[in-house]
């Protein structure tokens, strides 16, 4: 690989990573503020109100993160990938732009309303503004998640004269089926990102024996969207979306599942390595027939092998696709386990007093950015070697006059920047949580 086009990649690989620690905790809190703001009306009681705004705090922190990272991003576009800005950019720009300046913009206006409207607003009105926020949020991930669909399987698009990519149908680009799989997917892992982090921070406060009132309901919130969205991000999210992959990415679908030739009944691999260049997997531990029945509902049924594919369109990274993707299973099977057996011990009254399962929860906290990370690697690393999936490839969409030294200067650059920010949002967030809930009730 060109030296110059790897460090472009990995300067967009590293920036959107990083970026995307802070938009997934927005989107995950967002609908448990509307769950909070909701109780405080329904049960007229001041400690969900107080339990929201704290929320609304971290919510804040994570946004003002999210738009410092996010707007670099948006650069490199034109900076690292210019020749695939000039290709696709009249198709991807609409959606792009339509992120911010409808989502983003909604979002962000009434995120100061609900922050520092409540005194002026009444009970109602401030809950609804709480539901714009939610609304935003989530819109705003859904025109990204239509831009990177359409890079995925391309639809609604014309070719230019000068042979760019024009936009063709608006209502096919935003209604891409493969948006809304991707969609439901990604929003509910950054919705059991928001589970989590709640019920982790509730299990703090009820290990650590201050704060506990908040501890419960936090806790609480945290474990049913916790057990609600594990089990959609597994059924029907999951499964339809490795539906897409299976008929428009073949090649991609054998190399996350380690498949390297043709086999009737193919396995799932639970367990083992990789061996790419003998083409098996090393140590397996399988579900014999599960990826035929999963792929095409039936037992027995043949499913193409990698040898199936010109080596050039295979996937590039084969290992670390296939780790990547089984991270994202592994870990995503693990929460059901955990919000499930929280379930019961909810349902059963003992859930407050078992410490080794708040253990668990507080913990639990790194693991669905690790999951959503992961997700985000299998499916990027999935579409390789295009660019633009069977219209542009990687190889072609950087910006050929940029040095892989300057790239890799810039790269540097933001590494520096970012840990500074990183190290900035550990200490506001921590400082959010010594002080609690019951401070923001002081506050207002």
């Amino acid at each position: 690989m060109d030296s110059a086009l790897l460090i472009h990649r990995l300067h967009f690989a590293f920036t959107i990573t990083f970026h995307y620690l802070f938009p997934q905790l927005t989107m995950g809190l967002a609908p448990l503020i509307v769950v909070l703001k909701t109780l405080a009306l329904r049960r007229h009681g001041e400690i969900y109100n107080q339990a929201a705004r704290f929320w609304a705090s971290i919510f804040g922190i994570n946004f003002v993160l999210g738009v410092v990272t996010g707007i670099p991003m948006e650069f490199q576009f034109g900076t690292n990938w210019s020749h695939f800005s000039r290709f696709a950019g009249g198709v991807i720009g609409q959606t792009l732009a339509m992120e911010g300046m409808f989502a983003f913009f909604l979002e962000s206006a009434f995120l100061g309303l609900f922050l520092y409207g409540e005194k002026r607003l009444t009970p109602r009105a401030h809950l609804w503004s709480a539901v714009a926020v939610f609304l935003g949020s989530w819109l705003s991930g859904y025109f990204i998640i239509a831009t990177d669909a359409w890079m995925q399987y391309p639809v609604g698009y014309e070719r230019a004269a000068d042979g760019s990519i024009q936009l063709g149908s608006f209502w096919k680009l935003v209604l891409n089926p493969w948006a809304g799989w991707q969609y439901a997917h990604n929003m509910s892992g950054a919705a059991i990102t928001g589970a989590f982090v709640m019920a982790s921070i509730g299990a703090f406060y009820l290990l650590w024996g201050k704060y506990e009132e908040y501890g419960r309901i936090f806790v609480k919130v945290g474990v049913v969207a916790g057990c609600l969205f594990s089990v959609l991000q597994m059924f029907p999210t999951g499964d339809q979306q490795g539906q897409m992959v299976f008929r428009h990415q073949p090649p991609t679908l054998a190399a996350m599942e380690g498949l390297f030739t043709e086999q009737a009944g193919a396995p799932i691999v639970l367990i083992g390595q990789p061996n790419v260049d003998e083409g098996r997997i090393d140590n397996p531990v399988i579900i014999p027939g599960a990826l035929g029945f999963l792929t095409y509902r039936r037992w027995g049924a043949r499913m193409q092998g990698l040898d199936a594919f010109p080596p050039e369109f295979r996937p590039q990274n084969i290992t670390l696709l296939y780790y990547s993707y089984h991270i994202m299973v592994g870990l995503g099977t693990i929460f059901i386990a955990i919000m499930m057996l929280s379930a019961l011990l909810l349902w059963r009254g003992k859930l407050f007093q078992a410490r080794w399962m708040l253990w668990i929860l507080l913990l639990s906290l790194p693991f669905p950015y690790i999951a959503n990370t992961a997700g985000w690697m299998t499916a990027e690393l999935g579409r390789q070697p295009w660019l633009v999936y069977g219209l542009m490839l990687t190889a072609d969409g950087y910006s050929k006059t940029v040095s892989a030294g300057n790239g890799l200067f810039t790269l540097l650059g933001f590494m520096g920047m970012y840990t500074v920010l990183g190290i900035l949002f550990l200490f506001l967030v921590r400082r959010e949580i010594e002080r609690g809930p019951a401070a923001e009730a002081v506050g207002h």
